[in-house]
Parts: structure tokens; C-alpha cells; sequence
């Protein structure tokens, strides 16, 4: 019997390529493929890209760039590219480095076996479509492999916001939703194979609109549905948008146990000028009000955000507005970037703000969300939360996990494994983690 083929995926960017990425492992598994972490005992690598960040093309091609040599000792090494940098640029990316057998887009990676098969001929393969058929479909039926405690569930893709800095409607295209009764039946599989924590993902997961049982079913919808799954204990969503959290929603927050308190809920600005530059159509008091409402629903909810530093015009009054904002709110947990042009969107042809005032702002806004985030890790300790363990810590006995909020917690001698879940009082707090002792497993 033939050994079986290796396959070396590297993952960039979002939780949603994290998904992706372990789908296409299992498309190519039918393909005779295994995965291995070690690229140099590979026989295909597949990059799998992000295209939001600054420079993500050129980080793509400076890494084909270091495969050179492992092309060069085994001829019959095959390279793709796939994700939304492989969307965006396409056939230029075998045009700028040959060495690239294969170029697949986020919505094609279910036909990897067939471009395998066509790259094994002698051809190479693009395929960068929107197609027809449901990719999530065609890959339902899979071997079932143990899981982690833990999993990742996509549940919508693509976006109809087209805010002035953003890709994704161009490289994952409009807002589709999954049938509920699929996303239901993913959970149910997952749940079998281990997971305790799903964990609902969608580039504006609370715009789903799933086709279900009586019509187009809501998020809020999905989850009371998921909460009824046995053995599945808690159920997260990201990322959201201000504009999709309905009522139904925010009642969920408040009412249903499986629901954890944390919500990813970005901002991106806390100016009106800046935010209508966005066309993000909501303003910062908007926003504020709909924070007001979440915690009125579920008082101890840890509320994350994102915020773009330095967008064109920015003035130091609408930065002085973003820390307003963030003051007001007071975030668990955030994250910050400075604005980085994308080639396309509305926002690149727009006056810039200098480098160095770009990065003097995303300083100070980093120093005050760094702040607010050791304040309210402070805040915890004393408290008795739930833990869902997911690996072996670095002392001896050590377990690490993470809490209903979201933040690591690292217990010692608990005798506790992988995948239990307990009730944690929080002892201490450190830079990055919490510490505690089991109170009842």
C-alpha cells in the first residue's frame, strides 16, 4: 500500500481561514493527503492567505520566496496559493513566482482534489470563482476525526457593508447565510467528535439569515437551537457589526446560559466624521446606547472592539473622540491597527495621515486599552468562573483553559484533563492570564 501524500498548510489572518484551512485538509484527504507541521517532508503546501493586513501580497510572496530551495531539492513539490490574497491577485500570482502550482479562492477550495489531480498532470490551476454549487455541502461528508475541546463553525461569509477600508466584498463576495438545518447538523458532528465549545463564525455573523424551518432564521434564532444540542456547553459568535445586533440578540445575551458573556462588537473609530468616511452608518453615540442596552441584558458581558488608527483624514480632535469612546465603553479586550492602504477601496485615494502620527496615536491608544484590559482582569479575582480546559500548561500539573470571558486561566494540580470543565475561583492576575483553583469540577 502506497504511503500516504503529506500536505503543509500555513494559516494566516482571521478564525474564519482557520476553518478554511481545516477543510481543505480534509478535501485533501481524499485525495490520499495527511497533514504534517514540518513543510520540508511535504509533498503540496498550501498558503493560506489574508488580505487584510498591510502588505499582505508582498508577505505572501516573500514566503513562496523561501519555498524556493525545498522546489529545487523536490521537483515534484507542489505550491498553492489559496484565501483572499489568492482571490484579489489571481493569475498575477503565477505570473510574479512560477514556482506556484495552484492559485484557489475562499469559495473554491472544495475543488483542491480536482486541481491536485490537474497540477499532478503537468498543468497548473486557478480557479478564483463564486460558484454556484455549496462548498460547505460538498464537503460534509468527510472520516471523522477526534477533535479538541474547542471548534470553529462558519456560518455566514462575505459582506454587503463595503465599508471604505475593507476588502472582503471583494474577495469573499456578498452575504450569504448557511442553511440552519447544516450549520445544526456541523455542531451535532462536532459535539461527537469531542467539542464542548463552538464557536459561530461569519464576516457579519449577526447579519446570518439562514434558510431554516418557517422561513429565514435570525442568529439569535441559531443559537437557542445550538443550546439545545447535548453536550455542547457553550456557544460564542464573531465578528458582529453594530448595525445587525437586533433585539432578539441582545434578549439572547441575557437569557440564554450556553451563550457566553464576551462580544467582539468593533467600532473602528469613535468620530462621526471619520465613521461616515467609513461608511460604517452608525455614530459613536449609536454605538454607546447599543453597548448600554447589551449590559442592561447581561451585566457582567466583556465587551472587545477594533479600532483603526490613522484613517485618511483623521484629525487629532476625531482620535481625541476614539479615546473619548473607548474611555466611556471600557473594553476587556481589544485590537488596534494602524490604517494600511488596500488597493481597490474607496480610502486608498484619499489624503493619508503621516506615518509617524499614525504610529505616535496607535501608541497611546494601545497604552489606554492596555489600561482598561489589566482593569478588568483585576476585577475578576475573588470571582468563581467557569474554565474549559485545553491543554497542558508549561509547570508540572498545570492545566490552561479559558474562562466565560474569554481570558486564560492556568490552574495547578487540578487533575483535571483536556476538554473538562469547571468552576475556577480567580486567585491572581498576571500580564496576559489569570490563575485559580478548582472549586467544583
Amino acid at each position: 500500500m502506497a504511503a500516504p501524500k503529506k500536505l503543509y498548510i500555513k494559516t494566516y489572518g482571521c478564525q474564519m481561514n482557520v476553518y478554511d484551512s481545516e477543510r481543505m485538509a480534509e478535501a485533501m484527504g481524499s485525495a490520499g493527503y495527511v497533514e504534517t507541521e514540518d513543510p520540508a517532508e511535504a509533498d503540496m503546501i498550501l498558503l493560506n492567505t489574508c488580505h487584510i493586513r498591510e502588505k499582505a501580497a508582498e508577505k505572501v510572496y516573500s514566503e513562496l520566496g523561501r519555498f524556493r530551495a525545498l522546489k529545487d531539492e523536490k521537483p515534484d513539490l507542489k505550491i498553492g496559493v489559496a484565501g483572499c490574497v489568492a482571490q484579489a491577485e489571481g493569475a498575477e500570482i503565477m505570473r510574479r513566482q512560477p514556482l506556484v502550482d495552484l492559485v484557489v479562492g475562499p469559495q473554491s477550495y472544495h475543488r483542491l482534489p480536482q486541481m491536485e489531480a490537474q497540477v499532478r498532470a503537468g498543468q497548473k490551476a486557478l480557479d478564483t470563482d463564486f460558484p454556484l454549487e455549496d462548498k460547505f455541502d460538498t464537503l460534509r461528508h468527510r472520516p471523522k476525526a477526534r477533535r479538541g475541546p474547542t471548534a470553529f463553525l462558519t456560518v455566514q461569509e462575505g459582506c454587503d457593508k463595503f465599508c471604505a477600508f475593507c476588502v472582503v466584498p471583494y474577495t469573499r463576495g456578498a452575504e450569504v447565510s448557511r442553511p440552519a438545518a447544516r450549520v445544526l447538523e456541523e455542531a451535532r458532528d462536532l459535539v461527537e467528535r469531542g467539542v464542548r465549545e463552538i464557536t459561530l463564525l461569519g464576516q457579519n455573523v449577526n447579519a446570518y439569515h439562514g434558510a431554516g424551518a418557517g422561513g429565514d432564521w435570525s442568529l439569535a434564532r441559531l443559537i437557542w437551537a445550538l443550546s439545545d444540542i447535548d453536550g455542547l456547553e457553550r456557544i460564542r459568535f464573531t465578528t458582529s457589526h453594530p448595525n445587525d445586533m437586533d433585539d432578539d440578540l441582545i434578549a439572547a445575551h441575557g437569557a440564554c446560559a450556553k451563550l457566553m458573556p464576551y462580544l467582539h462588537l468593533p467600532v473602528q473609530s469613535g468620530s462621526d466624521r471619520i465613521l461616515k468616511r467609513m461608511n460604517r452608518k452608525h455614530t459613536a453615540e449609536g454605538y454607546l446606547r447599543l453597548i448600554e442596552r447589551i449590559r442592561a441584558a447581561r451585566p457582567d458581558i466583556l465587551i472587545s472592539g477594533d479600532f483603526i488608527v490613522g484613517f485618511p483624514e483623521e484629525t487629532e480632535a476625531d482620535f481625541q473622540a476614539t479615546l473619548d469612546l473607548i474611555e466611556a465603553v471600557g473594553y476587556g479586550q481589544a485590537f488596534s491597527f494602524k490604517y494600511s492602504t488596500r488597493p481597490g477601496t474607496p480610502a486608498a485615494e484619499r489624503p493619508q495621515v503621516a506615518e509617524a502620527v499614525k504610529s505616535e496615536r496607535l501608541h497611546r491608544l494601545q497604552a489606554l486599552i492596555t489600561r482598561q484590559q489589566r482593569a478588568v482582569q483585576e476585577t475578576m479575582v475573588g470571582r468563581t468562573v467557569g474554565v474549559l480546559f485545553e491543554r497542558p500548561g508549561r509547570m508540572p500539573g498545570q492545566m490552561v483553559g479559558k474562562s466565560d470571558h474569554l481570558h486564560a486561566v492556568h490552574v495547578t494540580g487540578s487533575g483535571l484533563g483536556v476538554g473538562d470543565l469547571a468552576r475556577v475561583e480567580i486567585v491572581e492576575s498576571g500580564p496576559n492570564s489569570l490563575g485559580g483553583r478548582i472549586v467544583a469540577a
